[in-house]
């Protein structure tokens, strides 16, 4: 069996996942691990902190054929990660999600990316409710996710709906991020443990509002490569060696919407 870790970090849109995993990514290369970034989002902006540039994505290059090479869809960012961007369909056509099974297919045939790391980390947009981003999970190419959120109840309306559908594919759930908007009146922490706990999962990150994440952005880097040295990189250190440590993952018991009200107004 192949011990290259493969994990989704799912949740919201705009909920701080590309940032998360470009960081997780650059902290695990800092480490000595070789790391792969699946960008499965059509805004194809996982990897623009890491190579420093917005990259050409898979789905652009297959509709415009021609012969594409490893080097024309695989780009080199920070510490040797490697990124890819999947892209996505022209907007109100086709599955996006589909395009993810179609690149990664393709991809295998030009590359041998995916099987030269430590650790393939996608960052996968929007709801796996949505049958077309449950694709990584239903292709196999996913063991387990993370899912991240904040306390506010949209995002964890939608992270809810994660673990819904990790439960039908019988997904383990690693753990729940918690991406701060100091919402809740300063009890964000302990409204997304009592999510996480009640998901029968854990918090495994509370990754506190700061602007040196923004800062950092702007300059297209990593806040690892940007700010190497400030609390917020330890954050995502620390973080990196949680998924990297591949502490047991459970299947989600996903809460009631009643219980989930409850819980963000508690």
């Amino acid at each position: 069996m192949s011990s290259i870790k493969h994990v989704a970090i799912y949740g919201k849109g705009g909920i701080g996942k590309s940032c998360t995993a470009s960081n997780v990514a650059a902290a695990c290369a800092e480490e000595g691990h070789k790391v792969l970034v699946v960008g499965c989002d059509p805004k194809s902006d996982s990897s623009i902190t890491l190579v420093g540039r917005r990259i050409p994505t898979m789905m652009d290059l297959i509709l415009r054929g021609g012969e594409i090479a490893e080097k024309d869809v695989v780009f080199q960012g920070y510490r040797g990660v490697k990124c890819i961007e999947v892209g996505g369909p022209e907007p109100g056509v086709g599955c996006a999600g589909r395009g993810i099974i179609v690149a990664i297919d393709f991809l295998r045939k030009v590359s041998k990316a995916m099987e030269e790391v430590d650790l393939v980390l996608y960052d996968v947009p929007g709801d796996i409710v949505c049958g077309g981003f449950s694709a990584p999970i239903r292709k196999g190419l996913v063991s387990q996710a993370y899912i991240i959120t904040s306390g506010e109840y949209m995002p964890l309306y939608a992270g809810n709906n994660i673990c819904k559908g990790l439960l039908r594919l019988n997904t383990p759930l690693a753990g729940v991020i918690c991406n701060s908007r100091e919402a809740a009146g300063g009890r964000e922490r302990e409204i997304v443990e009592k999510f996480a706990l009640e998901l029968k999962s854990r918090l495994v990150a509370f990754i506190p509002k700061d602007p040196i994440v923004q800062q950092c952005e702007r300059r297209a880097v990593t806040v690892i490569e940007g700010a190497p040295d400030s609390k917020i990189a330890d954050v995502y250190r620390t973080l990196a060696k949680e998924i990297m440590s591949g502490a047991s993952p459970q299947i989600p018991v996903p809460l009631s919407d009643e219980r989930l009200m409850e819980l963000s107004r508690d």
